[in-house]
């Protein structure tokens, strides 16, 4: 997914070479594109694999899916499999794969053609329906949600998935507009959310909804749950030597796979005085993170947010 657009568009996804660079591909390999989106890493892939290669897509967007599933009558290399990457797990298990796979990437948040289609609901800058979900064929919609939470829910969400310091104020200001009528597409909210915001806060650049439509976004598709479930099951699927590559676009998501890598690379204190535990480790770091440099981010500069952070499993 992340924010980068479509080889096929003309473009290429955030960080695409360092990403594929980064699963250090052997030709003969198994690997998992765990968030397939339109497909522009799991190309970069297949044009690294051999005849004996084999690679997994996966993605929670019906989009995604068709456009994974023409790949796959194209490349007998390549299975294409509605789901998210939470499960790979499961999904490892049913391919026959797990403790096999060499390499899995994981490019988060949302992608350009989401962005870009109205219809989807995810961005303040194309007015359509108020949904953001992920998976449009299951779980509520934003639209939904936001006309049946209360208020503290509503504040709660804004501040812990956002860091939107008027949280409080933006919740207020929904639940009473959602009392005279329903709070029903994008622009709506948006307007809304400008029109309750200090106006100093124009000083940024960014637009006054911006970080609430980003909370709002994690939560609806419970990113986070998916993140943490994902790379624990990661644990699982790899094969010794296997590459974790995941690239993430908010500070909330860096944070986790920074940890995560940190914590089952080092030996765990649990009590003053006993020796530390080392049975978790799993994971051995190949690096710093990685950012996309001046020149990506001129071309694109949704990429700018982008961090590339990469594991060895043990």
């Amino acid at each position: 997914m992340g924010t980068g657009t479509t080889a096929a568009s003309g473009h290429v996804p955030v960080l695409l070479e360092e990403a594929v660079e980064a699963l250090s591909i052997r030709p003969d390999g198994c690997y998992v594109d765990g968030t397939f989106g339109r497909g522009g890493h799991s190309r970069a892939i297949l044009d690294r694999l051999g005849p004996e290669g084999r690679l997994y897509g996966v993605d929670q967007d019906p989009s995604a899916v068709e456009t994974g599933r023409a790949l796959a009558e194209e490349d007998e290399r390549f299975t294409m499999q509605h789901a998210s990457f939470s499960d790979l797990n499961t999904l490892a298990q049913a391919w026959g794969v797990l403790g096999r796979v060499d390499g899995i990437l994981l490019d988060l948040g949302v992608s350009s053609p989401q962005l870009d289609e109205a219809e989807r609901g995810f961005s303040f800058m194309h007015d359509g329906p108020l949904d953001m979900r992920m998976n449009t064929a299951a779980g509520w919609t934003v639209a939904q949600w936001l006309n049946e939470a209360d208020e503290r829910e509503i504040a709660r969400v804004l501040w812990q998935y956002g860091e939107e310091r008027q949280s409080r104020r933006i919740a207020r200001a929904i639940v009473q507009q959602r009392a005279q009528k329903p709070i029903q597409t994008t622009g709506e909210l948006a307007g809304l959310i400008e029109s309750v915001m200090p106006k100093a806060r124009g000083k940024t650049g960014k637009h006054p909804a911006t970080r609430s439509f980003q909370a709002l976004r994690i939560h609806i598709n419970d990113e986070l749950g998916a993140l943490t479930r994902g790379l624990e099951a990661s644990v699982e699927v790899l094969a010794s030597g296997g590459r974790l590559a995941v690239i993430s676009f908010h500070s909330l998501e860096d944070r986790m796979v920074k940890r995560f890598l940190r914590d089952r690379s080092r030996p765990r204190q649990v009590r003053k005085g006993l020796p530390p535990l080392t049975d978790h480790i799993c994971f051995a770091p190949t690096g710093k993170a990685i950012r996309p440099g001046a020149q990506e981010i001129a071309a694109n500069p949704r990429a700018r947010s982008a961090v590339l952070r990469v594991g060895e499993r043990l």
